[in-house]
Order: structure tokens, then C-alpha cells, then sequence
């Protein structure tokens, strides 16, 4: 992991607009992909969003330093798998370093051989429509080409942690 350093220019402490930043309750997903000789790569993030309906784009973002960011660069395609609040061992996994993150993961091949997690909530395959650097993170923007969906409730992140949906106000 890098160290957060203060940007002078900005006037703004990295580990302030951090924990800013995680007051936004947000979905988690693992973003999928195959990487050299067909390998699947995964990996648990929080930067995804809807783009556009018609034509039908999202997007989600990598860490310029990311290990498996050159898969994603160079394979076209990818999968957002959505995660519910029962699959929260199987996000973690996803989360940390390994050199098999799909040992013991129920999944199977969609779009262009793109790993899908069968325990996923729902799940958007796509293709790359774009792709932006900007500051430390690359943007990936995803057409989606097929997508699925199954019954659960959402897994969230909120403050650093994971949560689980409230009652609805």
C-alpha cells in the first residue's frame, strides 16, 4: 500500500478527505477480469457507479499501483459482481493479497471468458467502452453487455467498515 502524503497544492491531508469520503455509504462489488494465461483476477472495490441507461454504461475505478490493474488494461472485458450482505467472507477474500483469490470460489465463465461469482447479488458483464487516468486511479467506463440478478439485501461500507441495510424511512 502507498503512503498517504498531504498534497501541497491542494491543502488537503489524504487521510482527511479519507475518512471524509467514507461518510458515503456505498455498495461493494468485485470487480473480475482474465489476466495472463487466462488466470481470473478479482479484486473488492467500492468505486463503481451507473453512467448512462442509454447506451447503457458504467464505471469503476483501479489504483494506478494495483497489482492486477495491467489484466483489466489489457483484457477489454470485465464483470462487476454486486455483493450481498451474506457474502461478506467471499468480498474479504477478494480484498486481500493472495496468489489465488479463486481457490475455493464458486464461479463460472461469462462474457469473453470473464470470471462471474455465482454468489454475487447481481452481476454486470461488459465490455470497455473508455478509459481515463486521472490523479492516482485509472477509470475503466463499461458497457454492459449482459447482467443478471438474484433476491438478497446489499452489503455496504461505511466508515471503514462493512454494514448491512437499515430499515427503509
Amino acid at each position: 500500500m502507498n503512503a498517504i502524503v498531504a498534497n501541497p497544492e491542494s491543502g488537503i491531508d489524504p487521510r482527511e478527505l479519507r475518512d471524509v469520503l467514507g461518510c458515503f455509504a456505498t455498495g461493494v462489488c468485485v470487480v473480475t477480469s482474465v489476466g495472463d494465461e487466462g488466470r481470473p483476477v478479482g479484486m473488492t472495490i467500492n468505486s463503481f457507479s451507473s453512467v448512462s441507461l442509454d447506451p447503457p454504461l458504467i464505471l469503476w475505478s483501479i489504483g494506478l499501483s494495483a497489482p492486477s490493474r495491467q489484466a483489466y488494461d489489457s483484457h477489454g472485458c470485465f464483470a462487476i459482481n454486486i455483493m450481498g450482505e451474506d457474502a461478506k467472507d467471499t468480498t474479504m477474500n477478494f480484498a486481500r493479497p493472495s496468489d489465488d483469490k479463486f481457490a475455493g470460489i464458486d464461479w463460472k465463465p461469462g462474457h469473453n471468458g470473464v470470471p462471474v461469482l455465482n454468489e454475487a447479488m447481481a452481476v454486470l458483464e461488459c465490455t470497455v467502452e473508455d478509459q481515463i487516468i486521472s490523479g492516482d486511479h485509472e477509470i475503466f467506463i463499461g458497457r454492459v453487455v449482459q447482467l443478471d440478478q438474484n433476491a438478497g439485501d446489499p452489503l455496504l461500507f461505511h466508515k471503514g467498515q462493512f454494514a448491512a441495510l437499515g430499515a427503509a424511512i
